[in-house]
């Protein structure tokens, strides 16, 4: 999901595993009713609650990860209102995102026409629950902060179908550690990160078809993530073989 920073961080709107995640009853992909990502309309009311809700720059790892990735077509996955699409774009990459809400991707839209890159950017809704992404047609297909529920390998899989060979999966959670634990201190109301899809259990549905370049946890750069207490991120990218 587009992107960690929020757009007016004073007001410390809610965030993937935010300690106030409940407060509008699912979040940036995340969710109070485990196992089921939420509707539409729950993100398309999260992203209405405010006239930009994220700050529409490029997440952390994407730009550590794909900074030195030769450009092709990219799979933004849960582009939001398309801060990641633009960097990628703007680097030569022609970039399909995908979200499953109409008003970040109405948004993410007016980024890339405003920004002179809507001919590199295409933006269509999809519930990965619901319909895969086109099978080997990728050369990256980047998930960040995407809710995927753990009795659902099936939407993993078909992420990794999306990729190319040759081509790169990158995907990107917060620290589950670091949730867990504040979950058990009660210090957050995050959904638990066992009911969802990792960069562990998404390594381990890979299998010999892919090499894992990078799987590691890595603090955050941008100061107001240590200030609203956001855990590191761990991210895994895995380049397909055959």
């Amino acid at each position: 999901m587009h992107d960690t920073t929020p757009h007016d961080a004073s007001q410390h709107p809610p965030h993937p595993h935010d300690d106030s995640v409940e407060s509008v009853g699912k979040n940036d992909h995340s969710h109070t009713s485990h196992g089921v990502i939420p509707e539409g309309e729950t993100w398309d009311a999260m992203y209405g609650s405010r006239e930009q809700y994220f700050s529409g720059r490029a997440n952390d790892a994407l730009v550590a990860e794909a900074a030195e990735l030769p450009a092709g077509h990219a799979l933004d996955v849960g582009c939001g209102e398309g801060g990641d699409a633009i960097w990628l774009a703007e680097r030569g990459w022609q970039v399909t995102g995908v979200d499953v809400s109409a008003v970040a991707l109405d948004r993410a839209r007016q980024a890339a026409d405003d920004a002179g890159l809507a001919g590199q950017i295409s933006l269509r809704r999809l519930d990965l629950t619901v319909e895969a992404p086109t099978p080997r047609a990728y050369d990256l297909v980047s998930v960040h902060y995407v809710p995927l529920p753990i009795d659902d390998a099936a939407a993993v899989r078909a992420l990794a179908d999306a990729v190319a060979v040759g081509g790169t999966l990158l995907f990107v959670t917060h620290d589950p550690e670091a949730i867990a634990r504040r979950v058990r201190e009660g210090s957050t109301r995050a959904p638990d990160p066992q009911d969802f899809h990792g960069t562990a259990s998404v390594a381990a549905l890979l299998g010999a078809d892919w090499a894992i370049e990078v799987h590691d946890s890595r603090p955050r750069s941008r100061p107001e993530h240590v200030e609203r207490d956001h855990p590191d991120d761990v991210a895994l990218r895995a380049r397909r073989l055959r």
